[in-house]
């Protein structure tokens, strides 16, 4: 009995010990992504053009790092918040704790070098070396061609500079130790010639991270197997949910019937000149979807997405787009 008891005794202290090695290991030694690139990057006024097209129209990068007006229909970015970062985002709509985006103009990024940026951007560890929850989608970052990076941070360089101190994000527990896992090394792709239309809209649907919102998700985890089949849950403060759509081809619950000309228009109500963000009461329907920056794409961008989107699966997935707070 003695033996049996020591034996019992001895394997739960072997269990403790392994568990707070994992613990260690997982707060101290991990993220590890290498150390940031010796990077200088040339400004130059193609990549800022580039950058600022990727930042407002592919990547959004300006829609969480701004502040969206959201008494009016699709949350258009606020006059004078460009890049100021400040945007809350909590338990009330989701979260897993308290995030901030950050502020993004020189004002906020001045103390990171290039080479910094680009670790951060594309692998979502901070200057400090830092994890960061992957609210700003870095690991389809990481998946896109250097040089569009590169554009991106120069463009960021030009942006006006504004003073706003952002509060730290703090993670809730178990988020704030498993958070460390997340970063990865980049795996960077060339971007395709866009005469390749298929290959270059997988690559512009992975730069603007369509499959993360538009994919159903458990425990913060898109479900395997049904990419791109929408009904995932966004929460307003007020309780309010919309869900993304169906954009797999599925012909009555998806895309399936739109044509190239159907796909275009929808993008394009938002980009008309005389276009202007109708008032939403609150309560009323509304969606995170920034329709107004991803309409500034070109027409061979949006006709290379829609190439992509058709050869996806099809998903059987009719999606239930509003629920009032409340109900």
């Amino acid at each position: 009995m003695r033996l049996a008891l020591k034996i019992v005794g001895t394997l739960l202290i072997l269990a403790v010990l392994t568990v707070s090695a994992v613990i260690a290991y997982v707060a101290f030694a991990l993220p590890d992504v290498g150390e940031p690139e010796d990077l200088q990057i040339e400004y130059t006024a193609e990549r800022i053009e580039r950058g600022r097209y990727l930042a407002h129209s592919t990547t959004v990068c300006m829609d969480c790092h701004s502040t969206r007006d959201w008494t009016k229909f699709s949350g258009p970015i606020a006059p004078g918040t460009l890049g100021m970062g400040g945007e809350r985002f909590d338990q009330t709509v989701g979260m897993p704790g308290v995030f901030y985006a950050r502020n993004i103009t020189p004002a906020g990024i001045a103390r990171y070098t290039d080479g910094e940026l680009f670790r951060v951007i594309t692998s979502g560890v901070t200057k400090e070396g830092r994890a960061m929850f992957p609210l700003m989608p870095y690991p389809y970052y990481g998946r896109m061609d250097p040089e569009d990076i590169y554009s991106i941070i120069a463009y960021l360089r030009t942006l006006e500079p504004i003073e706003n101190a952002v509060p730290e994000s703090k993670a809730d527990f178990p988020v704030n130790l498993i958070i460390n896992t997340i970063p990865q090394r980049p795996s960077f792709s060339k971007k395709p010639n866009p005469s390749d239309q298929i290959a270059y809209g997988k690559y512009l649907v992975n730069a603007a991270a369509c499959v993360e919102c538009h994919t159903p998700a458990e425990n913060g985890q898109i479900v395997a197997g049904l990419e791109f089949g929408g009904g995932r849950d966004f929460r307003f403060p007020d309780g309010s949910v919309v869900r993304s759509s169906n954009i797999t081809p599925h012909p009555t619950s998806g895309i399936g019937t739109w044509t190239l000309e159907n796909f275009l228009a929808r993008f394009r109500q938002y980009s008309d000149s005389t276009y202007v963000s109708r008032d939403v009461p609150a309560g009323e329907f509304n969606t995170l979807m920034p329709w107004t920056m991803y309409a500034q794409m070109t027409d061979e961008d949006l006709s290379a997405i829609y190439a992509y989107l058709r050869t996806v699966p099809a998903i059987d997935n009719t999606v239930t787009v509003w629920t009032p707070g409340g109900k």
